[in-house]
């Protein structure tokens, strides 16, 4: 009961409630409406409205992780007098006092909630997270070692949100057809691009060591030797392998395509561009 977990002395059992929690714009108390006309989850759990079967999002479906949920709602009416946002339910448990819990409505920020899903991801291991991403490559009949899809997981969770956006920031590592962005091609393809890359390939087959370290050696070596800027090879060789302005460092994904698919995706790209 609320008065044993407190300490008081009262035999009757005491009840306290949080502010209320307000739309977005802090104008009125949040709705299931507001949530489907903005687009985010108001419910813990997706809902089946028995009335009219009309569907109601959830946040363990949309993707949140449960403890960020916990965090979410922790903050809604009540801070913990710091600067500290990200709470273990044990820590939350440690410093939660009644006393701190505000009086008016709290604000129900929809980025603030994404930005908490977004702190626990990064935090998670990147081999806790495998599973998740290997059932999304599967459901698209992609199928590759545990070891080689936590390294990419390592490389791209930053720049997500939810373990549903892994596909879009990483599919270049495993589709091998792929268009090229148009705007990124005005910007990168000249005359002397197809001749850099085709020199390029040349240096790369009679690369011995195909690791990061001497990759990022050998791209540096052949501007030198080009005597060309080093934008001038990485830019193209990033839309060769990716497709657009987008990823990780470009020796990385060299190191995890390996030699021969950037080779091919360098050869398709000289062909796809040069007098298009």
């Amino acid at each position: 009961m609320l008065y044993r977990a407190f300490g008081w002395e009262s035999e009757m059992p005491l009840f306290a409630h949080l502010p209320l929690i307000l739309k977005p714009d802090g104008k009125g108390k949040l709705s299931k409406r507001d949530g489907d006309r903005m687009g985010f989850p108001v419910f813990p759990l997706e809902w089946v409205s028995p009335e009219n079967g009309e569907v109601s999002s959830g946040y363990r479906e949309s993707g949140y992780f449960p403890e960020a949920f916990v965090n979410i709602l922790a903050f809604l009416g009540w801070n913990p007098g710091s600067e500290q946002e990200l709470f273990t339910l044990n820590e939350m448990i440690e410093v939660f006092s009644l006393e701190r819990v505000g009086k008016s409505g709290a604000r129900f920020d929809p980025e603030k909630a994404r930005w908490f899903n977004h702190q626990y991801l990064i935090k998670k291991n990147n081999s806790d997270l495998t599973e998740s991403f290997k059932a999304i490559l599967s459901k698209k009949g992609i199928h590759d070692s545990d070891e080689r899809i936590s390294r990419i997981i390592g490389l791209i969770k930053e720049r997500t949100h939810f373990i549903n956006e892994f596909w879009d920031q990483s599919r270049f590592f495993f589709s091998k057809g792929f268009s090229y962005d148009t705007q990124m091609v005005k910007k990168v393809w000249n005359k002397n691009t197809p001749g850099i890359l085709e020199s390029f390939e040349i240096k790369l087959r009679n690369q011995n060591e195909f690791d990061l370290e001497h990759l990022d050696i050998m791209v540096h070596q052949f501007a030198e030797e080009q005597n060309i800027g080093l934008g001038q090879i990485m830019t193209p060789l990033r839309l060769a392998l990716v497709g657009a302005a987008m990823g990780p460092g470009v020796t990385v994904i060299m190191e995890i395509l390996g030699r021969e698919e950037v080779l091919t995706r360098i050869d398709s790209v000289i062909k796809s561009l040069t007098n298009s």
